[in-house]
Parts: C-alpha cells; structure tokens; sequence
C-alpha cells in the first residue's frame, strides 16, 4: 500500500520535555488508524510533525515523499486540531464557502455541509452556536478540499451520542471514497467504531501498532462475567486464566450460572498497556 506520511526515528523536545522519542512508524493509503495514548503522551505532537507544524528535534518525517513544510504538499492534507477558533459574526455557510474556495478541487460547499450534518445552519452565525456545533463545523472544513489524508485531533470533543454518530458517518463516507484517516480520541468505543489500525502511544514512545484485535489480545487478558446465585447479582472480572478461575469456582462449591467468557476490550487493553487507570484514558 501507498505510503502517505512516514516518521522515521522522530523525536520531538520541547526543552527539557522529551515529546516523542524515536518514533518510526508509517500512515498507508485507505487506512483508518486510531492514536490512543494518556494526555501528554505525544499524539498531538505526532499530528503536528506530519502537518508541518512542528519540526522534529531529529530523525525525519515525511508527507507524501516530500517534506511537511512544504505548503504544495500541505494542500493534500486536512486537520481539525483539538481547539479552534472561527469569526463569530460569520455564517456556518459563509465560512465553508471561504475555506472551500482556497482549494483547486474543492468540495461544494452544501455538500460538505450535508455530509456532517450541518445544511440546516447554513444562515446561522457562529457566534448562535453551540459547542457542538462549532466542534462539528470545525471538522466538516477538514474535509473541504478534498484531502487524501486527514488528521482529527479529538475530533467528537463535546458532542453529544447523536452529533457524534453523525459524524462518524461523515468519516466512513470519507474512508469509502478511498480517503485515509489518523484520529485520536479520549471514546475508545470510537476508534473501535472506526479505526482498522491502532496506535497506542506514551510517554513519547509507540507501545502497540497493530489491528484492534490483535491490540486486544496483546495483553493476554479476558473478560469474565457470571451471575452469583446467591445473591443474583451478576459479576464481571478481568482476569488472565479464565480457565482456572472457572475450574476454582467449581472446585469451591462456588454456585453460579450465565457464564461467559470474551477477550478484553480496547480499553481494558489499553489500560494495561499503559497503565492508567480509566479516569485518564
């Protein structure tokens, strides 16, 4: 497969802070990969070095065989980072058509707008919307080119179920048409949803790169849940020998029924990769 962006060896100092440290890894055409990792672990600077905003302290990135700091190369590219900022007196629609038009094979602007959700506030300020809308509007301008490769830093960040499977649907729209895909995300169900690749990074170095099932089995781990007779409740543990843990139960005299045994989930995965516990994820 195409390679479209490649960090080979890359390392990234912010002073005395190591952000990335010697990182090689590549982003293939037609590919949805999922960044995961704890806040400070290096995901938005990796963003950052295959965009252009950021130079490596040493080793190279590349984008599509050139450099990222090339604004010709740049314009294959769309990113939504995790904060911005748009004119408040300005219309959904007027700042779609403004960003749409800096492109040579752009996107029409009420196609864009449909495909996130977002025809029916084409009128409306930006300064009338609401978190949601604005998170939602910043990614759809992602997209207004016609990127081959698009960067989503928290990219569903305070939107609600519905706003967020909506623009799931954008994205896997996006991915169906051959486009590529690298997210981050603090909803492990949505790299879950998405991603056929998963990276997991911390403190600055790649911990795991593989498919969302082999990540899951990387840590041996598996899900056990059983209702305990006595008192009906139903009971779920992670544990790395379910075998033995059934075998000891029995053994005790131990009654209980509705079992049932499932690998473990990204995020228990990813929990024990990084050893984290779940309020950082």
């Amino acid at each position: 497969m195409t390679v479209l962006a490649r960090a080979i060896d890359a390392t990234r100092r912010y002073g005395d802070v190591l952000a990335l440290d010697h990182v090689s890894l590549d982003i293939r055409a037609g590919e949805v990969v999922g960044l995961l990792g704890p806040n400070g672990a290096g995901k938005s600077t990796l963003i950052n070095l295959f965009a252009g905003l950021r130079r490596p302290t040493s080793g190279t990135v590349e984008l599509f065989g050139g450099s990222p700091l090339d604004p010709a190369t740049r314009r294959g590219i769309g990113m939504t980072p995790q904060e911005t900022g748009l004119p408040e007196s300005l219309r959904v629609g007027e700042i779609a058509e403004f960003v749409c038009a800096h492109f040579p094979d752009r996107v029409a602007t009420a196609e864009l707008l449909a495909r996130f959700g977002l025809e029916d506030l084409v009128r409306r300020q930006v300064g009338g919307l609401s978190g949601g809308q604005r998170r939602r509007l910043a990614v759809a301008l992602a997209f207004a080119g016609r990127p081959r490769l698009v960067f989503l830093d928290e990219p569903t960040t305070g939107l609600d179920v519905g706003a967020r499977r909506a623009l799931w649907e954008g994205i896997r729209s996006f991915h169906e048409e051959g486009g590529t895909v690298l997210l981050t995300s603090h909803y492990l169900e949505e790299i879950e949803a998405l991603a056929e690749r998963v990276l997991v990074v911390d403190q600055g170095r790649v911990l795991a790169d593989d498919s969302v099932r082999a990540v899951r089995g990387m840590v041996g781990t598996r899900r056990v849940s059983l209702v305990a007779e006595r008192s009906g409740d139903r009971i779920d543990l992670v544990v790395n020998d379910p075998d033995r843990l059934v075998v000891e139960l029995v053994r005790s005299g131990t009654p209980f029924s509705g079992l049932e045994i499932r690998p473990a989930t990204l995020e228990e995965a990813f929990l024990a990769l990084t050893s984290k516990e779940p309020a950082h994820v």
